[in-house]
Protein backbone atom coordinates (compact mmCIF):
# COMPACT_ATOMS: atom_id res chain seq x y z
CA UNK A 1 0.00 0.00 0.00
CA UNK A 2 1.41 3.51 -0.74
CA UNK A 3 2.23 6.52 1.36
CA UNK A 4 -0.83 9.05 1.64
CA UNK A 5 -0.27 12.31 1.59
CA UNK A 6 -3.41 14.00 1.91
CA UNK A 7 -4.89 11.79 4.64
CA UNK A 8 -5.34 13.06 7.94
CA UNK A 9 -4.33 11.06 11.58
CA UNK A 10 -5.46 11.37 15.01
CA UNK A 11 -2.36 11.08 17.55
CA UNK A 12 -3.60 6.97 17.96
CA UNK A 13 -3.57 6.59 14.59
CA UNK A 14 -0.13 8.71 14.09
CA UNK A 15 1.58 6.60 16.37
CA UNK A 16 0.62 3.04 14.96
CA UNK A 17 1.29 4.11 11.80
CA UNK A 18 4.38 4.83 13.29
CA UNK A 19 4.49 1.67 15.04
CA UNK A 20 4.01 -0.22 11.93
CA UNK A 21 6.57 1.59 9.55
CA UNK A 22 9.32 0.35 12.81
CA UNK A 23 7.81 -3.20 12.34
CA UNK A 24 8.31 -2.88 8.71
CA UNK A 25 11.98 -3.11 9.35
CA UNK A 26 12.74 1.19 9.55
CA UNK A 27 13.95 2.02 12.98
CA UNK A 28 12.65 4.87 15.02
CA UNK A 29 15.89 6.39 14.71
CA UNK A 30 15.59 6.41 10.82
CA UNK A 31 12.81 8.36 11.09
CA UNK A 32 13.58 10.68 13.49
CA UNK A 33 16.63 11.11 10.97
CA UNK A 34 14.63 11.45 7.70
CA UNK A 35 11.76 13.98 9.97
CA UNK A 36 14.73 16.06 11.26
CA UNK A 37 16.83 16.28 8.32
CA UNK A 38 13.68 17.73 6.36
CA UNK A 39 12.51 20.10 8.64
CA UNK A 40 16.36 21.51 8.78
CA UNK A 41 16.29 21.57 4.96
CA UNK A 42 12.94 24.15 5.59
CA UNK A 43 14.62 26.05 7.72
CA UNK A 44 17.49 26.38 5.37
CA UNK A 45 15.72 27.52 2.54
CA UNK A 46 13.12 29.89 3.88
CA UNK A 47 15.73 31.45 6.00
CA UNK A 48 17.95 32.01 3.01
CA UNK A 49 20.66 32.11 5.34
CA UNK A 50 19.65 33.91 8.21
CA UNK A 51 20.85 31.83 11.84
CA UNK A 52 18.24 29.59 13.07
CA UNK A 53 17.48 28.71 16.21
CA UNK A 54 16.33 25.17 17.19
CA UNK A 55 14.07 25.03 20.52
CA UNK A 56 13.95 21.23 21.46
CA UNK A 57 12.08 19.63 24.25
CA UNK A 58 12.22 16.18 25.50
CA UNK A 59 10.29 14.22 24.09
CA UNK A 60 11.08 12.81 19.48
CA UNK A 61 10.13 16.18 18.50
CA UNK A 62 12.91 17.32 20.49
CA UNK A 63 15.18 15.01 19.15
CA UNK A 64 13.95 15.77 15.45
CA UNK A 65 15.49 19.55 16.35
CA UNK A 66 18.69 18.06 17.13
CA UNK A 67 19.22 16.24 13.82
CA UNK A 68 17.52 19.36 12.17
CA UNK A 69 20.43 21.54 13.76
CA UNK A 70 23.15 19.32 12.75
CA UNK A 71 21.67 19.40 9.58
CA UNK A 72 22.05 22.71 9.31
CA UNK A 73 25.54 23.12 10.99
CA UNK A 74 26.64 20.54 7.54
CA UNK A 75 25.56 23.20 5.25
CA UNK A 76 26.80 26.02 7.31
CA UNK A 77 24.41 27.67 8.70
CA UNK A 78 24.51 29.43 11.90
CA UNK A 79 22.49 27.17 14.58
CA UNK A 80 21.87 27.94 18.25
CA UNK A 81 20.42 25.35 20.16
CA UNK A 82 18.55 25.25 23.34
CA UNK A 83 17.03 22.59 24.90
CA UNK A 84 14.01 23.20 27.03
CA UNK A 85 14.20 19.95 28.99
CA UNK A 86 17.15 17.27 28.87
CA UNK A 87 16.18 14.80 26.14
CA UNK A 88 13.87 11.93 27.70
CA UNK A 89 13.31 9.13 24.84
CA UNK A 90 16.28 7.20 23.71
CA UNK A 91 16.07 8.38 20.05
CA UNK A 92 16.02 11.65 21.14
CA UNK A 93 19.29 11.21 23.57
CA UNK A 94 20.74 10.18 20.43
CA UNK A 95 19.74 13.01 18.15
CA UNK A 96 21.53 15.10 20.92
CA UNK A 97 24.60 13.12 21.03
CA UNK A 98 25.33 13.15 17.49
CA UNK A 99 24.94 17.20 17.43
CA UNK A 100 28.27 18.23 17.56
CA UNK A 101 27.39 21.89 18.40
CA UNK A 102 26.56 23.42 21.64
CA UNK A 103 23.62 22.94 23.57
CA UNK A 104 22.43 26.20 25.28
CA UNK A 105 20.14 26.43 28.32
CA UNK A 106 17.40 28.28 28.32
CA UNK A 107 18.73 31.72 29.99
CA UNK A 108 19.77 34.23 27.47
CA UNK A 109 17.32 33.98 24.33
CA UNK A 110 18.74 34.85 21.42
CA UNK A 111 17.51 36.92 18.91
CA UNK A 112 17.38 37.15 14.47
CA UNK A 113 16.50 34.89 12.16
CA UNK A 114 14.62 31.65 12.14
CA UNK A 115 12.85 30.63 14.94
CA UNK A 116 12.17 26.24 14.89
CA UNK A 117 10.09 25.05 17.79
CA UNK A 118 10.36 21.64 18.33
CA UNK A 119 9.07 21.53 21.72
CA UNK A 120 6.52 19.47 21.83
CA UNK A 121 4.54 17.70 18.70
CA UNK A 122 1.52 15.90 18.54
CA UNK A 123 1.24 14.22 21.62
CA UNK A 124 0.75 16.97 23.69
CA UNK A 125 -2.50 17.04 25.93
CA UNK A 126 -2.26 19.86 28.86
CA UNK A 127 -0.96 23.24 28.50
CA UNK A 128 2.48 24.44 28.45
CA UNK A 129 4.22 24.91 32.16
CA UNK A 130 4.76 28.62 32.25
CA UNK A 131 8.55 28.66 32.29
CA UNK A 132 8.08 27.11 28.93
CA UNK A 133 5.28 29.05 27.66
CA UNK A 134 7.24 32.20 28.13
CA UNK A 135 10.57 30.73 26.73
CA UNK A 136 8.66 29.80 23.42
CA UNK A 137 6.30 32.99 22.92
CA UNK A 138 9.67 35.33 24.13
CA UNK A 139 11.42 33.60 21.32
CA UNK A 140 8.62 33.80 19.07
CA UNK A 141 9.15 37.67 19.83
CA UNK A 142 12.79 38.12 19.07
CA UNK A 143 12.98 36.31 15.51
CA UNK A 144 11.33 37.66 12.02
CA UNK A 145 10.58 33.98 10.83
CA UNK A 146 8.49 31.39 12.95
CA UNK A 147 8.02 27.19 12.06
CA UNK A 148 6.46 24.76 14.12
CA UNK A 149 7.58 20.78 14.08
CA UNK A 150 4.30 19.38 13.01
CA UNK A 151 2.65 21.77 15.42
CA UNK A 152 3.18 24.95 16.86
CA UNK A 153 4.00 24.08 20.45
CA UNK A 154 0.78 24.10 22.78
CA UNK A 155 -1.77 22.61 20.23
CA UNK A 156 -3.99 19.65 20.96
CA UNK A 157 -3.26 17.62 17.68
CA UNK A 158 -7.48 15.72 17.50
CA UNK A 159 -9.41 18.88 18.55
CA UNK A 160 -7.58 21.80 17.65
CA UNK A 161 -7.38 23.12 20.60
CA UNK A 162 -5.21 26.32 21.87
CA UNK A 163 -4.06 24.61 25.40
CA UNK A 164 -2.36 28.37 26.12
CA UNK A 165 -3.93 31.55 25.45
CA UNK A 166 -1.94 33.85 23.61
CA UNK A 167 0.25 31.16 21.89
CA UNK A 168 2.45 32.92 18.78
CA UNK A 169 1.15 32.47 15.33
CA UNK A 170 3.95 31.00 13.09
CA UNK A 171 4.49 31.47 9.54
CA UNK A 172 4.82 28.06 8.13
CA UNK A 173 4.03 24.63 10.33
CA UNK A 174 5.63 21.60 8.54
CA UNK A 175 3.74 18.56 9.54
CA UNK A 176 5.64 15.51 10.12
CA UNK A 177 4.25 12.18 8.50
CA UNK A 178 0.46 13.05 8.01
CA UNK A 179 -1.61 15.47 8.83
CA UNK A 180 -3.71 15.82 12.20
CA UNK A 181 -6.96 17.65 12.75
CA UNK A 182 -5.34 20.84 14.43
CA UNK A 183 -3.84 21.91 11.39
CA UNK A 184 -7.51 22.50 9.59
CA UNK A 185 -9.31 23.21 12.64
CA UNK A 186 -10.56 26.02 14.37
CA UNK A 187 -8.78 27.70 16.80
CA UNK A 188 -5.58 26.41 16.22
CA UNK A 189 -5.80 26.50 12.18
CA UNK A 190 -4.86 30.43 12.05
CA UNK A 191 -1.91 29.86 14.11
CA UNK A 192 -0.12 27.20 11.65
CA UNK A 193 0.67 29.99 8.76
CA UNK A 194 1.82 27.81 5.77
CA UNK A 195 1.24 24.22 5.47
CA UNK A 196 3.97 22.01 4.46
CA UNK A 197 4.44 18.22 4.82
CA UNK A 198 7.42 16.07 5.31
CA UNK A 199 6.88 12.12 3.67
CA UNK A 200 8.17 9.27 6.36
CA UNK A 201 6.73 7.02 4.62
CA UNK A 202 3.43 6.56 6.45
CA UNK A 203 0.62 3.94 4.85
CA UNK A 204 -2.47 4.83 3.89
CA UNK A 205 -4.97 4.27 6.86
CA UNK A 206 -8.18 2.74 6.42
CA UNK A 207 -10.88 4.90 7.64
CA UNK A 208 -8.15 8.22 7.71
CA UNK A 209 -10.12 11.53 7.19
CA UNK A 210 -8.57 13.46 4.06
CA UNK A 211 -7.57 16.70 2.81
CA UNK A 212 -10.21 18.38 0.42
CA UNK A 213 -8.35 18.62 -3.06
CA UNK A 214 -9.10 20.46 -6.01
CA UNK A 215 -11.82 18.43 -8.53
CA UNK A 216 -11.53 16.95 -11.74
CA UNK A 217 -14.55 18.26 -13.50
CA UNK A 218 -15.23 16.84 -17.70
CA UNK A 219 -16.88 19.38 -19.60
CA UNK A 220 -19.93 18.48 -21.56
CA UNK A 221 -20.12 15.34 -23.49
CA UNK A 222 -19.98 15.76 -27.41
CA UNK A 223 -23.85 15.23 -27.48
CA UNK A 224 -24.73 17.02 -24.10
CA UNK A 225 -27.75 19.17 -23.99
CA UNK A 226 -29.76 20.98 -21.26
CA UNK A 227 -30.73 17.73 -19.78
CA UNK A 228 -28.15 15.58 -20.34
CA UNK A 229 -25.89 18.35 -18.53
CA UNK A 230 -28.97 17.99 -14.97
CA UNK A 231 -31.80 19.70 -14.57
CA UNK A 232 -32.06 21.54 -11.35
CA UNK A 233 -34.95 22.73 -9.30
CA UNK A 234 -34.58 25.80 -6.91
CA UNK A 235 -37.74 25.94 -4.71
CA UNK A 236 -38.37 29.82 -3.59
CA UNK A 237 -39.92 30.67 -0.36
CA UNK A 238 -40.94 33.51 1.24
CA UNK A 239 -37.70 35.93 0.36
CA UNK A 240 -36.75 34.52 -3.19
CA UNK A 241 -33.40 36.85 -3.16
CA UNK A 242 -31.76 34.39 -1.68
CA UNK A 243 -33.36 31.29 -4.10
CA UNK A 244 -32.08 33.30 -6.61
CA UNK A 245 -28.43 34.05 -5.31
CA UNK A 246 -28.41 30.48 -5.37
CA UNK A 247 -29.60 29.93 -8.47
CA UNK A 248 -27.05 31.95 -10.07
CA UNK A 249 -24.32 30.32 -8.42
CA UNK A 250 -25.82 27.10 -9.92
CA UNK A 251 -26.15 28.27 -13.56
CA UNK A 252 -22.42 28.80 -13.24
CA UNK A 253 -21.62 25.46 -12.03
CA UNK A 254 -22.37 22.93 -14.51
CA UNK A 255 -25.62 22.31 -14.44
CA UNK A 256 -27.48 22.57 -17.86
CA UNK A 257 -30.56 23.88 -16.87
CA UNK A 258 -31.77 25.43 -13.98
CA UNK A 259 -35.38 25.99 -12.87
CA UNK A 260 -36.82 28.46 -10.19
CA UNK A 261 -40.26 27.08 -8.57
CA UNK A 262 -42.12 30.36 -7.35
CA UNK A 263 -45.76 30.73 -6.89
CA UNK A 264 -45.56 34.17 -8.67
CA UNK A 265 -42.55 35.58 -10.30
CA UNK A 266 -40.12 37.50 -8.50
CA UNK A 267 -38.68 41.18 -8.94
CA UNK A 268 -35.06 40.68 -10.07
CA UNK A 269 -35.38 36.90 -11.72
CA UNK A 270 -32.10 37.69 -14.91
CA UNK A 271 -33.37 36.74 -18.40
CA UNK A 272 -31.79 33.18 -18.84
CA UNK A 273 -33.47 31.79 -15.59
CA UNK A 274 -36.44 30.34 -15.78
CA UNK A 275 -39.18 30.73 -13.17
CA UNK A 276 -42.09 28.06 -12.72
CA UNK A 277 -45.20 29.64 -11.47
CA UNK A 278 -46.83 26.15 -11.10
CA UNK A 279 -44.63 26.17 -8.61
CA UNK A 280 -43.93 22.69 -6.26
CA UNK A 281 -46.45 21.02 -9.08
CA UNK A 282 -43.32 21.06 -10.93
CA UNK A 283 -40.98 19.04 -8.92
CA UNK A 284 -43.53 15.95 -10.53
CA UNK A 285 -40.79 16.32 -14.01
CA UNK A 286 -39.36 13.26 -14.24
CA UNK A 287 -36.31 14.99 -16.05
CA UNK A 288 -35.64 17.13 -12.94
CA UNK A 289 -32.31 15.77 -11.74
CA UNK A 290 -31.67 17.38 -8.25
CA UNK A 291 -33.33 19.69 -5.79
CA UNK A 292 -32.43 22.75 -3.60
CA UNK A 293 -34.48 23.55 -0.76
CA UNK A 294 -34.01 25.93 2.12
CA UNK A 295 -32.56 29.39 0.95
CA UNK A 296 -34.76 32.49 1.84
CA UNK A 297 -37.90 29.64 2.36
CA UNK A 298 -39.02 30.80 5.78
CA UNK A 299 -39.72 28.79 8.96
CA UNK A 300 -43.63 28.82 8.27
CA UNK A 301 -46.43 26.08 7.94
CA UNK A 302 -46.07 26.58 4.00
CA UNK A 303 -42.55 26.09 4.63
CA UNK A 304 -42.56 22.64 5.76
CA UNK A 305 -45.02 22.32 3.21
CA UNK A 306 -42.60 23.53 0.79
CA UNK A 307 -39.99 21.54 2.41
CA UNK A 308 -42.02 18.47 2.46
CA UNK A 309 -43.22 18.41 -1.74
CA UNK A 310 -39.44 18.50 -2.63
CA UNK A 311 -38.50 15.42 -0.23
CA UNK A 312 -41.61 13.76 -1.29
CA UNK A 313 -40.33 14.17 -5.25
CA UNK A 314 -37.30 11.96 -4.11
CA UNK A 315 -34.67 13.08 -6.34
CA UNK A 316 -31.41 13.55 -4.71
CA UNK A 317 -31.45 17.02 -2.93
CA UNK A 318 -29.97 19.97 -1.00
CA UNK A 319 -31.18 20.74 2.07
CA UNK A 320 -29.93 24.57 3.12
CA UNK A 321 -30.47 27.40 5.44
CA UNK A 322 -34.59 27.39 6.88
CA UNK A 323 -35.28 24.12 5.42
CA UNK A 324 -32.83 22.33 8.27
CA UNK A 325 -34.42 24.18 10.89
CA UNK A 326 -37.64 22.43 9.89
CA UNK A 327 -36.35 18.72 9.17
CA UNK A 328 -36.55 16.00 11.07
CA UNK A 329 -36.62 12.24 11.45
CA UNK A 330 -39.80 11.62 10.26
CA UNK A 331 -39.56 13.94 7.35
CA UNK A 332 -40.60 11.82 4.09
CA UNK A 333 -38.46 11.05 1.30
CA UNK A 334 -35.25 8.64 0.69
CA UNK A 335 -33.17 10.07 -2.21
CA UNK A 336 -29.59 11.02 -1.43
CA UNK A 337 -29.76 14.27 0.68
CA UNK A 338 -27.30 16.33 1.31
CA UNK A 339 -27.17 19.19 4.30
CA UNK A 340 -25.25 22.38 4.89
CA UNK A 341 -25.66 23.78 8.24
CA UNK A 342 -23.73 26.56 9.87
CA UNK A 343 -23.32 26.10 13.77
CA UNK A 344 -26.46 27.55 14.31
CA UNK A 345 -28.25 25.22 11.61
CA UNK A 346 -25.99 22.40 13.17
CA UNK A 347 -27.32 22.52 16.39
CA UNK A 348 -30.61 22.87 15.35
CA UNK A 349 -30.89 19.26 13.50
CA UNK A 350 -29.07 18.16 16.79
CA UNK A 351 -32.03 18.67 18.82
CA UNK A 352 -34.06 17.78 16.17
CA UNK A 353 -32.73 14.09 15.49
CA UNK A 354 -32.01 13.31 19.84
CA UNK A 355 -28.00 14.49 19.53
CA UNK A 356 -25.73 14.66 22.55
CA UNK A 357 -23.78 17.86 20.77
CA UNK A 358 -20.79 16.97 22.29
CA UNK A 359 -17.60 16.19 20.93
CA UNK A 360 -15.41 17.66 17.85
CA UNK A 361 -16.70 19.26 15.02
CA UNK A 362 -16.43 16.25 12.94
CA UNK A 363 -17.43 13.96 15.43
CA UNK A 364 -20.49 16.08 15.57
CA UNK A 365 -20.96 16.16 11.89
CA UNK A 366 -20.53 12.40 11.53
CA UNK A 367 -23.16 11.76 14.41
CA UNK A 368 -25.59 13.48 12.43
CA UNK A 369 -24.65 12.35 8.89
CA UNK A 370 -25.31 8.60 10.59
CA UNK A 371 -28.51 9.35 12.15
CA UNK A 372 -29.97 11.64 9.11
CA UNK A 373 -28.70 8.98 6.21
CA UNK A 374 -26.91 12.27 4.50
CA UNK A 375 -23.68 13.82 3.40
CA UNK A 376 -23.13 16.74 6.07
CA UNK A 377 -21.23 19.63 4.61
CA UNK A 378 -20.92 21.60 8.17
CA UNK A 379 -19.46 25.31 7.24
CA UNK A 380 -17.76 27.57 8.84
CA UNK A 381 -14.08 28.71 9.11
CA UNK A 382 -12.85 24.78 9.38
CA UNK A 383 -15.61 23.56 7.22
CA UNK A 384 -15.91 19.85 6.55
CA UNK A 385 -17.71 17.18 5.45
CA UNK A 386 -19.07 13.74 7.06
CA UNK A 387 -20.69 10.82 5.44
CA UNK A 388 -22.90 8.10 7.47
CA UNK A 389 -20.45 5.51 6.39
CA UNK A 390 -18.01 7.31 8.56
CA UNK A 391 -15.62 9.25 5.65
CA UNK A 392 -14.15 12.86 6.68
CA UNK A 393 -13.40 15.52 4.29
CA UNK A 394 -11.21 18.71 5.98
CA UNK A 395 -11.02 21.51 3.75
CA UNK A 396 -7.88 23.84 4.14
CA UNK A 397 -9.09 27.30 5.33
CA UNK A 398 -10.55 29.82 2.88
CA UNK A 399 -10.66 33.00 2.20
CA UNK A 400 -11.96 35.01 5.53
CA UNK A 401 -13.92 37.24 3.10
CA UNK A 402 -15.88 34.58 2.76
CA UNK A 403 -17.88 35.94 6.17
CA UNK A 404 -20.21 37.88 4.04
CA UNK A 405 -24.02 37.68 4.13
CA UNK A 406 -25.24 35.06 1.15
CA UNK A 407 -22.03 33.26 0.96
CA UNK A 408 -23.85 30.10 2.03
CA UNK A 409 -26.44 30.74 -0.48
CA UNK A 410 -23.94 30.90 -3.42
CA UNK A 411 -22.60 27.16 -1.78
CA UNK A 412 -25.85 25.66 -1.52
CA UNK A 413 -26.51 26.57 -5.13
CA UNK A 414 -22.91 25.01 -6.66
CA UNK A 415 -23.28 22.37 -4.63
CA UNK A 416 -27.01 21.25 -6.33
CA UNK A 417 -25.78 22.08 -9.67
CA UNK A 418 -23.04 19.43 -9.32
CA UNK A 419 -25.86 17.11 -7.85
CA UNK A 420 -27.57 17.40 -10.73
CA UNK A 421 -24.91 16.54 -13.19
CA UNK A 422 -24.58 13.37 -11.56
CA UNK A 423 -26.45 12.67 -8.30
CA UNK A 424 -23.32 11.95 -6.26
CA UNK A 425 -24.09 13.63 -2.99
CA UNK A 426 -20.47 12.88 -1.73
CA UNK A 427 -18.85 14.20 -4.65
CA UNK A 428 -21.30 16.75 -5.21
CA UNK A 429 -20.28 18.48 -1.34
CA UNK A 430 -16.42 18.12 -2.13
CA UNK A 431 -16.87 19.45 -5.77
CA UNK A 432 -18.99 22.76 -4.44
CA UNK A 433 -16.65 23.17 -1.38
CA UNK A 434 -13.67 23.69 -3.50
CA UNK A 435 -15.27 25.72 -6.07
CA UNK A 436 -16.58 27.97 -3.21
CA UNK A 437 -13.31 28.71 -1.89
CA UNK A 438 -11.36 29.22 -5.33
CA UNK A 439 -14.84 31.72 -6.10
CA UNK A 440 -13.92 33.41 -2.90
CA UNK A 441 -9.90 33.48 -3.48
CA UNK A 442 -10.47 34.76 -7.31
CA UNK A 443 -12.63 37.67 -5.94
CA UNK A 444 -10.17 38.91 -3.93
CA UNK A 445 -11.24 41.15 -0.29
CA UNK A 446 -14.48 42.81 0.20
CA UNK A 447 -16.80 41.16 -2.37
CA UNK A 448 -20.63 40.73 -2.26
CA UNK A 449 -22.32 37.37 -2.41
CA UNK A 450 -23.13 38.13 -6.10
CA UNK A 451 -20.18 38.65 -7.28
CA UNK A 452 -19.18 35.18 -5.48
CA UNK A 453 -21.62 33.62 -7.43
CA UNK A 454 -20.12 35.17 -10.96
CA UNK A 455 -16.58 33.94 -9.86
CA UNK A 456 -17.97 30.75 -8.92
CA UNK A 457 -17.73 30.64 -13.11
CA UNK A 458 -14.35 31.47 -13.24
CA UNK A 459 -13.22 29.02 -10.47
CA UNK A 460 -14.89 26.24 -12.33
CA UNK A 461 -12.87 26.78 -15.19
CA UNK A 462 -9.50 26.01 -13.31
CA UNK A 463 -11.40 22.20 -12.65
CA UNK A 464 -12.44 21.31 -15.59
CA UNK A 465 -9.64 18.56 -16.85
Amino acid sequence: MPADLSQVLDVAAMRAAEAALIDGGTSAQTLMEVAGRALGEWARRLGAGRPVTVLCGPGNNGGDGYVAARHLMEHGVPVTVIAAREPMTPEARTARAQYAGEVHAPVDLPSGGVLLDCLFGSGLSRPLTDDLFFLLTGLAERHTLRIAADLPSGIEADSGAVLNPGLPAFDVTVALGAWKHAHYTMPAAPLMGALRHVDIGVMAVPGAAGVLGKPRIAAPAADAHKYKRGLLAVVAGTMPGAALLSAEAAQRSGAGYVKLLAPMRPEGVPPALVCDVTDVAALADPRIAAILVGPGLGRSDEARARLDAALIADRPVVIDADALTLLRPESPGTAPRVLTPHEGEMAALEAAFGLAATGTRRARALELAEAAQAIVLLKGPDSLIATPAGDVIVSPRASTWLSVAGSGDVLAGIVASRLAVHSDPFLAAQEGLWLHGEAARRCGPAFTAGELAVATGYALSAAVS
